[in-house]
């Protein structure tokens, strides 16, 4: 070997050794003491394999309001319902009953139903989700008390889930925006450009996970519609929008939103455009 091999093989050597001094070990085993028992040498942890990683929660630390609209209960209680309350800019009945489809599936059992489903997929993603009723009062809360309560919970984003009652051969879904009101006790000022970042991100997501189309009959194609005349809107202070998730009254969309597949689908679009607001 020449002069300037050996020169070479040394500095590997002495690299190596080193690294041994540094290491817990040059073989690989985890190491053992200068003349220890084998027992004695430190353990290494193993590190985490992909399964025992945790799940990925991106939307901890969120608050989702999920208001089901209308009530089954509703139905019984007609007269408590007709009581009129502030909407902000006015009054206005307390709630109504909702539609229904041809076949008498009502409008709250649906309602209720998806709502159900979103509370389910956005908790899976950390969420805090708080309906403003979960089959659990004999009617209502009427549309006043229904804004106090995304209110109250500091909300990051409420959804009003719907479905319409429109006339045979109107299709389609559309989500409602708050129109810059103020008056009385409404001021959406500050909500109104959020709350269209946030409706327009659910039709988005709606158009793409249940292949239906924006309404044909409401918003010019475009799936978004803005309104005044909404309590639940006027008088919120976080952002808010309603989706009409369909038309009960076509025999088209009425067959959709009865089938239980579809209004998984249904929560799934909302809560992909839910998420992908708050996670913008």
């Amino acid at each position: 070997m020449r002069a300037s091999a050996r020169r070479r093989t040394v500095f590997a050597a002495a690299a190596l050794g080193c690294a041994c001094l540094t290491a817990s070990g040059c073989g690989g085993d985890g190491g053992t003491a200068p003349g220890g028992d084998p027992a004695s040498a430190p353990e290494r942890t193993p590190a985490p394999t992909p399964s025992s990683e945790p799940p990925q929660r991106p939307l901890a630390g969120r608050t989702v309001v999920i208001d089901p609209g209308h009530n089954p209960g509703n139905r019984e209680h007609t007269r408590e319902i007709a009581r009129q309350v502030d909407m902000g800019t006015g009054r206005k009945e307390c709630d109504t009953t909702g539609t229904a489809t041809d076949a008498g599936y009502p409008e709250a059992r649906f309602t209720l139903d998806v709502s159900r489903r979103l509370r389910a997929l956005l908790e899976k993603q950390g969420a805090k989700v708080v309906l403003t009723q979960d089959g659990d009062r004999p009617f209502g809360p009427c549309v006043d008390e229904r804004a106090r309560i995304g209110n109250k919970a500091g909300a990051d984003a409420v959804v009003s889930v719907h479905a319409d009652g429109s006339a045979r051969g109107n299709r389609g879904f559309h989500v409602i925006l708050p129109a810059a009101v103020q008056g009385g006790g409404a001021d959406t000022s500050k909500i109104v450009a959020p709350s269209r970042d946030l409706g327009e991100r659910i039709a988005g997501a709606f158009v793409r996970v249940t292949g239906s189309t924006p309404s044909n009959y409401v918003g010019g194609d475009t799936g978004l519609d803005t309104r005044e005349d909404l309590g639940g809107l006027n008088l919120s202070t976080v952002p808010k929008v309603f989706i009409e998730c369909g038309n009960m009254r076509d025999p088209e969309d009425a067959t959709l939103l009865t089938g239980a597949d579809w209004r998984q689908k249904a929560a799934l679009g909302i809560a992909e455009g839910i998420g992908g607001y708050l996670k913008r």
